[in-house]
């Protein structure tokens, strides 16, 4: 039956060719819009894991719930034993000290409320490879009282490399501290929001400024982002023995996974339109071919052909298309995306951002695959009420139709 399906397919050429292609285009046109939005969806959360949260984070209990507002009174007194039980951990990459602390910062002129961080400037090049630098360079570890500035704070100050400014906080004691630093470098992320009230100086001058010893975080860099999940796993016993609690990267950033729900609803909304279409074009294919050839399917019938084996050559006839049409499909997606993605599609900033980016189409062997099943799913979809309809027909009607 296989093999009379097949010359079946063959033998109406033109048409043939024309369900192929509406298969083809669904089934690339899948594969390219799905590259396209893990891509998307990929960039952008390396991008808060670079230039922000890094891929874990351990602070004190309570901390992620209600340091915000004051970061003084959850601080970790002494983090080395905590943070070299963790750089021992199967696939940590680097682990470093946060403190942070919210005050003033003074140009001279004038105050803006920042939200700031004391940071390891070797360690935070690193990770930070998602920052971009608009002016200046990154801190380094010679900066004893240098500073980082967003470019949102730099504009709102103006305030530029060279300059000086005053940061102003409370200790943990309730008393006022200030310090002046130097502005070495002005940053960009991709969160307009936060380089609009940034500051990082080195933890060492932070830790002067608000007069502890401490920090508030430890800041994890893994070596792969997928060994997320495994690592905070690892970490358990870590954490519990030192009376800390863990987040990971998707846990502290609402945004991106209201953006990834986005995202994904989007394409499944793509998904079932594409479906729908190729369905179409192959049901009104199918339905030309099935019915041209009622006379023929009539005399198979009479010479003995029960009308199931009518309904199943109809089906495989599809099937075969379906499976053509998918294979040429993929291939087509794949080639596409590889071209695609050697060029580059200049992307401009999303909404809340500063920096645009380059775009481009990954090959993800799931979507790959979902895209295969829709054009093999719709090819056999579409034949089965063509194929019941000629399987009702009486043997004396169809061969009417050769006369």
């Amino acid at each position: 039956m296989w093999k009379l399906a097949l010359r079946n397919v063959l033998r109406h050429k033109s048409r043939t060719g024309m369900t192929l292609l509406a298969i083809v285009t669904g089934v690339a046109g899948l594969i390219l819009s799905g590259g396209f939005i893990h891509d998307i969806i990929e960039q952008f959360g390396e991008s808060l894991i670079h230039s922000q949260t890094g891929h874990l984070q351990l602070a004190r209990n309570g901390y992620f719930a209600h340091g915000t507002r004051s970061p003084e009174k959850y601080v970790i007194a002494d983090p080395t034993p905590v943070r070299d039980a963790i750089a021992k951990t199967k696939g940590v990459d680097d682990v470093m000290g946060r403190l942070y602390f919210s005050g003033l910062l003074n140009n001279g002129r004038s105050d803006q409320p920042v939200v700031g961080e004391g940071v390891e400037p070797a360690r935070e090049a690193r990770l930070g490879t998602g920052m971009v630098i608009a002016a200046g360079r990154m801190l380094q570890d010679a900066d004893s009282h240098g500073m980082m500035i967003g470019q949102g704070l730099a504009h709102t100050l103006k305030l530029q490399p060279g300059d000086f400014a005053t940061v102003v906080t409370n200790t943990a004691d309730g008393a006022m501290n200030s310090l002046e630093f130097e502005v070495v470098g002005v940053f960009q992320t991709f969160s307009k929001d936060y380089d609009a009230r940034a500051v990082r100086i080195p933890l060492a001058a932070a830790q002067e400024l608000l007069a502890t010893p401490g920090i508030n975080i430890l800041v994890v860099s893994l070596r792969h982002t997928n060994d997320t999940r495994p690592v905070a796993s690892a970490l358990g016993p870590v954490q519990r023995a030192s009376g800390l609690e863990i987040r990971t990267w998707v846990e502290l950033n609402d945004f991106y996974t209201n953006a990834v729900a986005m995202y994904e609803a989007q394409f499944g909304v793509l998904q079932v339109i594409i479906l729908l279409m190729v369905l179409l074009s192959v049901v009104n294919s199918v339905n030309m071919t099935v019915f041209e050839r009622v006379g023929e399917f009539g005399t198979m019938m009479a010479l003995g052909n029960r009308s199931r084996m009518v309904f199943r050559l109809i089906v495989a006839e599809s099937a075969i298309l379906g499976l053509a049409g998918a294979g040429l499909g993929v291939a087509l997606g794949v080639v596409l995306a590889w071209v695609i993605s050697a060029v580059g599609i200049p992307m401009p900033p999303p909404p809340n951002a500063d920096l645009g980016y380059i775009a481009r189409i990954q090959v993800v062997p799931s979507v790959a695959a979902g895209a295969f099943a829709v054009g093999l799913f719709a090819s056999v979809l579409a034949a089965l009420l063509p194929a019941a309809r000629v399987r009702t027909i009486p043997v004396v009607d169809a061969l009417r139709q050769n006369i």
